[in-house]
């Protein structure tokens, strides 16, 4: 017997349309709780409504929250979990848990586009998918996973794309890892292995910063005379920035605050390349790590989850890169 648990978190899965106004917004009662869903027999589902939250509202103290009842329930002998999950910040709350836990038991994370009223509504069907995946023996040891519109992502680089769109789960570069069929799960991409940490807070101020053509060291200045524990940078291209940020980026490292950088593009990675004032080489030899292959939300949670734990800079800088 397959023990599933089913933690419901909220998000539009949740919700429903109103039918004089369209606005979307929280039912009183999740309509998941009592939707006919059909599953194997062999399958037991534990069944929680731990949240009602839009996904504009998680943040990681949920997160927190989540990972400490997945583990409890791990002890207990639940063979899997499902998430319902809005799709804003799904992304954050699944790499949390992948860089935290997610290698101790399959852990599926959906949610859905359409509100559980309106034509076409996809949570139902995706509810069921991750339940059909979460208990699947190939879903061991393959991290933390987003289920959505019959594709399987890994939730190490998966990303919203589209606003409004069902099929909005992506993940550039690489693709999905796998597909949910009519009868089967099918897995056809391996992942490389990523080193997990575990917390037991979230705590501290880790700002994203995005660059841009014309861009100066005003906003850099401020951060530098804030109270920040570490910053996050969406740069320009392979990795470079305006040549005005620098100095005031040499005070924020000064103080032994970690400055991590990601590229603003949608494919590829961050990697030093040009050497020129502002280039990738320049940055890399002021201390700023380079986040290669995540973009600036998941590179966030990542440096939180590192600060939390204590890394120090040449450790935390070794977590960032991997």
């Amino acid at each position: 017997m397959k023990r599933i648990l089913v933690l419901h978190t909220g998000g539009t899965i949740a919700m429903k349309e109103d039918s004089l106004t369209g606005g979307v917004s929280p039912d009183v009662s999740n309509p998941l709780m009592d939707a006919p869903i059909h599953i194997d027999e062999d399958v037991e589902l534990i069944v929680e409504d731990i949240f009602n939250l839009p996904s504009p509202h998680m943040t990681p103290k949920e997160m927190l929250q989540l990972k400490e009842r997945i583990q409890l329930a791990h002890i207990s002998g639940v063979t899997g979990v499902v998430i319902t999950h809005g799709t804003d910040t799904l992304e954050e709350t699944a790499f949390f848990l992948d860089t935290t836990i997610g290698s101790q038991l399959p852990i599926v994370i959906t949610g859905a586009m359409r509100s559980s009223n309106e034509i076409g509504s996809d949570g139902l069907y995706n509810f069921e998918s991750a339940i059909r995946v979460a208990k699947c023996p190939e879903a061991v040891n393959k991290g933390v996973l987003v289920v959505m519109n019959d594709e399987i992502h890994s939730a190490r680089y998966v990303t919203k794309t589209h606003t409004t769109n069902i099929a909005t789960f992506r993940t550039p570069t690489l693709g999905p890892i796998g597909l949910v069929t009519k009868h089967r799960i099918l897995f056809m991409q391996e992942l490389l292995n990523s080193q997990q940490i575990d917390v037991d807070r979230v705590d501290g101020l880790f700002p994203i910063m995005k660059a841009y053509a014309g861009m100066t060291g005003e906003l850099f200045e401020a951060l530098a005379d804030s109270q920040i524990d570490g910053l996050v940078i969406e740069a320009l291209g392979a990795g470079n920035l305006p040549p005005q940020t620098i100095e005031p980026l040499k005070k924020l490292i000064d103080r032994q605050i970690p400055v991590v950088l990601v590229s603003r593009c949608f494919n590829g990675i961050a990697e030093p390349v040009y050497d020129y004032p502002g280039g990738g080489i320049e940055l890399q030899q002021l201390g700023i790590i380079f986040c290669n292959s995540i973009n600036s939300q998941k590179a966030r949670i990542k440096l939180l989850i590192a600060k939390n734990r204590g890394l120090t800079l040449p450790e935390l800088s070794a977590f960032m890169e991997n």
